[in-house]
């Protein structure tokens, strides 16, 4: 029996479809993977002491899933129990937080502080792997992490987990473990404390000799604006040595219109009140000298302030697991003996006694002051005014006890 020509070409097209529908249903199903992007967040500095060296997170979308998600390792509770004590201590806890981007951005417009998004150029692998390592971190026994303002923050867990998801090496533009970037923890300070003069006055008092010895590049990635800079010039290598840049693209997310810019501090500035406070001493000390008078007053309230504030410095030399506050050789000036030594010395000063204390306070501060600069730490100016009253006050009671013989 023949076939026409158009019967056979059914048979082949019908042999052909079913060769088709063989092969598919005998190989393995295809599975389409999730749209992912995912991005690096960083925030512009606050108004707050914890928020003036900026913010980073990480940004998960999925348009599959529709899901859009911040991670945020910066959670921290002010009211948690012995809070201050414990961050002296240098043992706080802080914790990963996941928020919905639009509460976040919401959150950031308000406070006005401006959001740049680095959207990372990861293979879906990376990004699944990324995805992991930040559902496993928020697992509610793995979220809470030993904060630490230098070496574990905000800033650095993103980096490092950023790091570890990359099927290759991550390769930055710099050197990043060599100690020629000329800079220290307390320049970084300085940095983004301006318009702060009295937090930087803090923190500087805080901070030992540790803080001004130079750190190499990636130890400044503890500020989240270096996290992002050394991101756009870094390269990810694969195994097979091809490389692609890390970031994709960098725009701002969140424009607020509050350009940065170094802010007048209202009031008085560390500066001007310690200089106020030298020229007050110095007229009532002058004052008494000529009158006989001993002001013992003025003791009692300088002392007292310069042993309290002592303690606090001895306290964090001695006993903090924060890293640069020991040794400070600001306790040459502010230490605990002011306070426990001021009865007596308040005692002997009130009798027109010449009181060794005193003494031995005048000889501590003219070196103090005479190796100013050969001492290996960066003392705020500051410092040197008020440890002038100190010693004002000490030469007092040597010059009235002197007249008296």
């Amino acid at each position: 029996m023949k076939l026409s020509p158009s019967v056979f070409r059914s048979l082949i097209f019908l042999f052909f479809s079913l060769s088709v529908v063989t092969m598919q249903a005998q190989e393995p199903k295809r599975v389409i993977p999730d749209s992912i992007r995912i991005s690096l967040l960083t925030c512009a500095s606050g108004e707050e002491i914890y928020s003036l060296f900026g913010h980073t997170a990480i940004r998960y979308e999925n348009y599959t899933r529709g899901i859009d998600a911040v991670f945020n390792y910066g959670i921290f509770n002010f009211n948690a129990p012995n809070f201050i004590f414990r961050f002296a201590l240098g043992e706080t806890d802080y914790q990963l937080g996941v928020t919905d981007y639009e509460r976040f951005a919401a959150e950031y417009y308000y406070l006005e502080r401006d959001v740049w998004q680095q959207e990372l150029n990861l293979t879906v692998q990376e990004k699944e792997k990324l995805v992991m390592l930040l559902e496993e971190n928020y697992r509610p026994e793995n979220r809470i992490y030993r904060y630490n303002f230098f070496y574990d923050n905000c800033a650095t867990r993103p980096r490092d987990l950023i790091e570890k998801s990359i099927d290759g090496t991550l390769q930055y533009a710099d050197d990043m473990t060599d100690t020629d970037s000329g800079i220290s923890f307390r320049d970084l300070l300085h940095k983004y404390s301006k318009g702060h003069p009295w937090s930087r006055f803090g923190m500087n008092l805080c901070m030992g000799s540790q803080a001004d010895k130079t750190i190499n590049r990636r130890l400044m990635m503890f500020v989240p604006f270096y996290v992002q800079e050394y991101f756009n010039q870094a390269r990810i290598v694969n195994k097979e040595g091809e490389t692609r840049p890390l970031v994709l693209n960098e725009e701002k997310i969140i424009v607020t219109g509050n350009e940065e810019a170094e802010q007048s501090s209202d009031g008085f500035t560390p500066m001007q009140t310690a200089l106020l406070l030298l020229i007050l001493t110095a007229a009532a000390t002058i004052y008494g000298i000529r009158r006989k008078k001993t002001l013992w007053g003025i003791d009692f309230a300088l002392f007292f302030a310069a042993g309290t504030a002592g303690c606090i410095l001895a306290f964090l030399a001695l006993f903090s697991q924060h890293p640069a506050v020991s040794p400070n050789y600001l306790l040459f000036v502010f230490h605990p003996l002011h306070l426990f030594c001021l009865p007596c010395m308040l005692n002997r000063v009130r009798k027109r006694k010449r009181s060794r204390y005193m003494l031995a306070n005048f000889i501590v501060l003219t070196l103090f002051i005479l190796l100013w600069l050969v001492i290996p730490q960066r003392f705020p100016l500051a410092v040197l005014p008020l440890a002038l009253c100190l010693l004002i006050r000490s030469a007092s009671n040597l010059i009235l006890t002197y007249d008296k013989k």
